[in-house]
């Protein structure tokens, strides 16, 4: 990882988040549930490039039973140095300590990205059960 790169763990502000998640291919969030969104995560992985985010992830959920991996996104100028593997790799040591034995970890990914899931452990869920979603 590039030396420069400062890995964090701030809430980032609603306006930087949503710009770095429409940069990496994600769909842009509204700007005050975007605010509450950040503020209710129970633990994020920030990368920064001279103050600009350029990277980060995240985990929501209940603190107990439940956990959710969401936002995974790097600046596609800075893609191809290992840094969705630094945000996995925090992640991943967020939960070892934090979720108890019997939590529930999940995420949704995206094709090609489930590669970099598998080396922290993640297998599909199907055909025992789907991810599924509703819109808004």
């Amino acid at each position: 990882m590039n030396s420069h790169i400062q890995l964090g763990h701030d809430v980032p502000e609603a306006e930087e988040y949503n710009k770095l998640r429409v940069k990496a291919g994600l769909s842009p969030k509204d700007i005050e549930a975007s605010r509450r969104g950040l503020q209710g995560s129970l633990f994020i992985a920030t990368l920064r490039l001279e103050g600009k985010l350029i990277g980060m992830g995240r985990v929501i959920g209940d603190g107990g039973c439940i956990y959710h991996v969401v936002d995974i996104a790097v600046d596609p100028d800075h893609q191809g140095q290992g840094l969705g593997k630094r945000i996995m790799a925090e992640i991943t040591g967020y939960l070892d300590h934090n979720a108890p034995p019997t939590a529930y970890v999940s995420l949704i990914a995206d094709v090609p990205a489930d590669r970099l899931y598998r080396q922290f452990g993640f297998e599909e869920t199907a055909p025992a059960s789907v991810g599924m979603y509703r819109r808004f």
